[in-house]
C-alpha cells in the first residue's frame, strides 16, 4: 500500500503560480491560513463564493483569460511566491515534537472520529464534536506529533439548513463530490484502487478509502458508495447521522473495524489508539481478536494489550446521550467476534454493561469504550466529575473520586478562528511569533499593551462586518423565499452598529435552552429598544432533523425576530457552519450560553469570542467555572445543577436578566473622558489574557501527549 504523502512530487520554486497554488489547495492547510482568502477568491469571486470558499473550486473555474491576467499581475504572483513558501517552510520544518521528543521509535497515534470540522466546504460535521476533532489535527499537525487520522467520507454531509416561510426548519443535502476536494483515493503498490470487504454479518460491504492531507498530518476517510455494494450499503456512508439503529451499527462498525484494517493495509505502525467518543469503540474488538490471531495470544493477554493501549474520550454528560445498540441487533452483525474472542454471547455482551450480566441492559459503547481503555478522560474538569460519578457503577470497588476517568479540558485551534487583522494586532504587540507561544501565559500579558484606541476601533470594525454578513445572508433568505421577499426593502435597517451584539449560536438541543432569554418576553423587548442603550441578538443552529423538539426552538426564535417589537433587533441567521462562526465570534460584543447545567461537556465556542476581546455571559458550565475569573465576562446564577423544574429556568432567566440590565448594558454604553468605555475594554483585555493561552488545541493536545499518548505508546512496546 501506499499513500499520496510518499509519492507526491517535490515541485520547485520556479513553478507557475497556478501551479503553486494548486499544490497549495491540495494541502488542508489553507484552511487555517485565512489570508489566502483573498488570494483564491481573486481566481472565480463567483465560484468561491457559491462552493462556501472551495479553492479547488476556484481553481478549476478560473478562466484562460483571467489566468493570463492574473499571471501578468505582479502583486499577484508574489502574493503566491509568499504564500507557497510559507507551505514549503511549514512542511518541511523541524517540529516542536522533534525538538522536544528524541525518541526514534515510528509509531504513530491513531485517532479515530465519526466527525471532522476542517472547512465550511467539507460539511463532514454536525457540530462540537467534530469541530473538536478537526482543531485537532492542526494542532497535532503544528506540532508535529506522529499522528494519523481516521473517519469516514459522508458523500452528501450534515443536513443544510433553510428556514422557510413559516420559520421551520428544512434540511436538505448537498453532495460533496470527490472533484470539489483534495481528496486522493487510496491505491496499492501496483497503483490499483484499494478495496476492502468488511463484514457486516452474513454479507460484506465494499469500501474504499480517501485521503486527505491536514497540514502533516494524514486524514483517511472510508467510503461505502460503490456499484458493486447493494443500494442500502452504498448509503451508508451518505449522511452523518442518519438512519435507524441497523443503520448506526453498521456505520460504527464500518468506522471501528474497518477503519483499523485500513490502517494495518497501509503499514501504519500504530503505538496507541484515541476514540474520539463511542462510535468507534468496535475498534478494541477488532484490535483483541487481530492480537489473539496474529500474536498466540490469550484473549486476557490481547484485552490487557488494547487497553494498555488505547485512549478513549468521552463529550457526552447524560446517559441517553450515550450510543447503545439492542444486543440482538449486535449479535446479528458481531457474533464471529465471539467466537473468535473464545467468549459467550453473555460475556461478549458483558464487555458492553455498566453492571455485568445485567441482561436488561443495551449493548452500550461507551461502557465498551472504557472497559477496553486504560486511559479515559472527559473534555473539562467539571465534566470529568460527571464522567466518574455517571459511570462509578463499572467501577464498584472504587470511590466516585478515584474512578479512573481523568479529564483533558477542550481548547480551539487559534489561527483557524482568528480574524487576520486580529492576528496583525497580536503580531504586533506579543510578537512575530506568537502563535508558536501560544500556550504560553506570559506571552499574552503583552495584551494589554494595546492601545484602548486601536482595540476598540478593530471590534468596531468587526462588529461591521458582521452585520454587514448578516445583512447580506439575510437577503439572500429572502429572495428565495417569494412571501417575504416584500421586506427586502428593509434589510438595511437589520442590526445596530452602535448596538450591544449578544451572539448565541450552537447545536439546537433542548438543553442548551436557545430560548430562555425569551421568557419574558416585555422584559426583553424594553432591553433590546432602549433608545439610548439599544442591545440586539444574533442567533445561529441548527436541530438535528429527527430532532423535532430542537427544531421546534429554531422555529420559536424565527417567530419572535418576526415580531414587530423584535424585528431589527433579533436576527436568526439559516445554516450554521464554520463561516458563520468566524463572523459571529469576531463580532459580538457578548457571547451567551445557557444550559442546563452540568449537560453542557465543555462548549467550546465561547473560547473562540474571547481571542478577538469578546465576553462570555454563561451558566457555570462546560469549561467556563475553569476560564470565568470575575473580570473577564460574567456568569449566569451561583453555580446550581438543574433538576429539571420550572423553578431552575426561572433562577436562571432572572439572574441572565439582572445581569444584563445591571451590569453588562451600563457598562458597555459607560463611556471615559475620550469617548470610549474604558471599562469594557479592560474586561476586553483581561479576556484576552487569560483565555486564549489556557484554552488553545496547543495545550490540549500537548496534555494529551503527556498523560496519555507516550505513556500508551510506551506500553505498546
Amino acid at each position: 500500500m501506499k499513500n499520496r504523502s510518499t509519492t507526491a512530487s517535490r515541485k520547485s520554486t520556479t513553478a507557475s503560480p497556478f501551479d503553486q497554488l494548486a499544490e497549495i489547495a491540495g494541502n488542508l492547510w489553507w484552511t487555517w491560513q485565512p489570508h489566502l482568502a483573498s488570494i483564491f477568491e481573486m481566481l472565480n469571486p463567483r465560484a468561491y463564493a457559491s462552493s462556501n470558499q472551495n479553492p479547488i473550486v476556484a481553481l478549476r473555474r478560473c478562466t484562460a483569460a483571467k489566468r493570463r491576467a492574473l499571471e501578468g499581475d505582479a502583486q499577484f504572483v508574489k502574493n503566491v511566491r509568499r504564500a507557497y513558501g510559507d507551505y514549503r517552510r511549514y512542511v518541511r520544518s523541524k517540529t516542536w515534537y522533534q525538538q522536544t521528543h528524541k525518541s526514534k521509535s515510528r509509531r504513530q497515534v491513531a485517532y479515530f472520529c465519526m466527525e471532522y470540522a476542517l472547512h465550511e466546504s467539507l460539511p463532514l460535521y454536525a457540530g462540537g464534536l467534530g469541530v473538536l476533532a478537526g482543531d485537532h489535527l492542526k494542532a497535532a499537525s503544528d506540532l508535529g506529533l506522529p499522528f494519523v487520522a481516521v473517519g469516514v467520507y459522508w458523500k452528501k454531509g450534515y443536513g443544510r439548513q433553510h428556514i422557510n416561510s413559516a420559520g421551520k426548519q428544512v434540511s436538505r443535502h448537498q453532495p460533496i463530490k470527490p472533484e470539489d476536494t483534495s481528496f486522493a483515493e487510496v491505491r496499492t503498490e501496483s497503483g490499483r484502487p484499494w478495496r476492502l470487504r468488511l463484514p457486516m454479518g452474513a454479507d460484506h460491504v465494499t469500501i474504499r478509502a480517501w485521503q486527505a492531507d491536514v497540514g502533516r498530518i494524514q486524514l483517511y476517510l472510508l467510503d461505502a458508495d460503490l456499484p458493486v455494494n447493494k443500494p442500502r450499503d452504498r448509503k451508508l456512508t451518505h449522511t452523518l447521522y442518519s438512519g435507524d439503529r441497523d443503520t448506526r451499527i453498521r456505520q460504527e462498525i464500518l468506522l471501528g473495524i474497518g477503519g483499523w484494517q485500513l490502517l494495518r493495509a497501509l503499514k501504519v505502525p500504530v503505538g496507541a489508539c484515541h476514540l474520539n467518543e463511542g462510535h468507534a469503540a468496535f475498534l478494541s474488538i477488532e484490535r483483541i481478536a487481530e492480537r489473539m490471531k496474529d500474536h498466540g495470544e490469550t484473549y486476557a493477554q490481547a484485552l490487557r494489550y488494547v487497553r494498555n493501549t488505547s485512549v478513549f474520550t468521552t463529550h457526552t454528560p447524560v446517559p441517553a446521550g450515550n450510543e447503545e445498540f439492542d444486543p440482538e441487533l449486535v449479535d446479528r452483525y458481531l457474533s464471529k467476534y465471539q467466537r473468535m474472542l473464545g467468549l459467550t454471547g453473555e460475556q461478549f455482551h458483558n464487555l458492553a454493561r455498566v453492571k455485568p450480566d445485567d441482561a436488561k441492559e443495551n449493548f452500550g459503547m461507551t461502557p465498551l469504550a472504557l472497559r477496553t481503555s486504560r486511559y479515559a478522560n472527559g473534555v473539562a474538569k467539571l465534566h470529568g466529575q460527571i464522567a466518574r460519578k455517571m459511570w462509578s457503577g463499572m467501577f464498584p470497588k472504587k470511590k466516585t473520586a478515584a474512578v479512573p476517568i481523568g479529564h483533558v479540558t477542550n481548547g480551539i485551534h487559534l489561527q483557524t478562528w482568528l480574524h487576520p487583522l486580529m492576528n496583525d494586532l497580536l503580531g504586533e504587540f506579543l510578537g512575530a511569533d506568537w502563535s508558536a507561544q501560544q500556550d504560553q501565559k506570559s506571552s499574552w500579558k503583552k495584551a494589554n499593551r494595546i492601545p484602548d484606541e486601536s482595540l476598540w476601533t478593530l471590534h468596531r470594525q468587526f462588529k461591521t462586518e458582521l452585520i454587514a454578513y448578516c445583512r447580506e445572508r439575510i437577503e439572500r433568505q429572502l429572495r428565495r423565499d417569494p412571501v417575504r421577499e416584500m421586506a427586502l426593502s428593509g434589510v438595511e435597517d437589520i442590526l445596530d452598529p452602535g448596538a450591544l451584539t449578544i451572539g448565541f449560536a450552537r447545536r439546537f438541543a433542548t438543553y442548551k435552552r436557545a430560548t430562555l432569554i425569551f421568557s419574558d418576553p416585555a422584559r426583553l423587548a424594553k432591553i433590546l429598544n432602549n433608545q439610548n442603550k439599544p442591545v440586539q441578538l444574533i442567533f445561529a443552529g441548527k436541530a438535528h432533523p429527527a430532532d423535532t423538539e430542537g427544531q421546534a426552538l429554531v422555529a420559536e426564535v424565527v417567530r419572535f425576530s418576526r415580531t414587530p417589537r423584535f424585528r431589527n433587533r433579533v436576527v436568526f441567521l439559516e445554516d450554521y457552519d464554520m463561516n458563520v462562526a468566524r463572523h459571529m465570534v469576531a463580532g459580538v460584543d457578548v457571547w451567551l450560553n445557557n444550559p442546563q447545567r452540568p449537560r453542557e461537556a465543555s462548549g467550546t465556542s465561547g473560547m473562540k469570542p474571547a481571542l478577538h476581546g469578546g465576553l462570555n455571559l454563561s451558566i457555570l458550565d462546560g469549561w467556563w467555572p475553569e476560564g470565568f475569573n470575575g473580570k473577564n465576562g460574567w456568569k449566569i446564577g451561583g453555580g446550581q445543577d438543574h433538576r429539571d423544574t420550572k423553578y431552575d429556568d426561572r433562577r436562571d432567566v432572572e439572574s441572565l436578566y439582572r445581569t444584563l440590565e445591571r451590569e453588562i448594558v451600563p457598562l458597555y454604553f459607560k463611556q471615559g473622558k475620550e469617548g470610549l468605555p474604558i471599562e469594557w475594554l479592560a474586561r476586553m483585555k483581561n479576556a484576552l489574557q487569560s483565555i486564549p493561552p489556557v484554552f488553545n488545541s496547543h495545550r490540549q493536545v500537548k496534555e494529551y501527549l503527556k498523560r496519555y499518548y507516550l505513556p500508551a505508546m510506551r506500553n505498546s512496546q
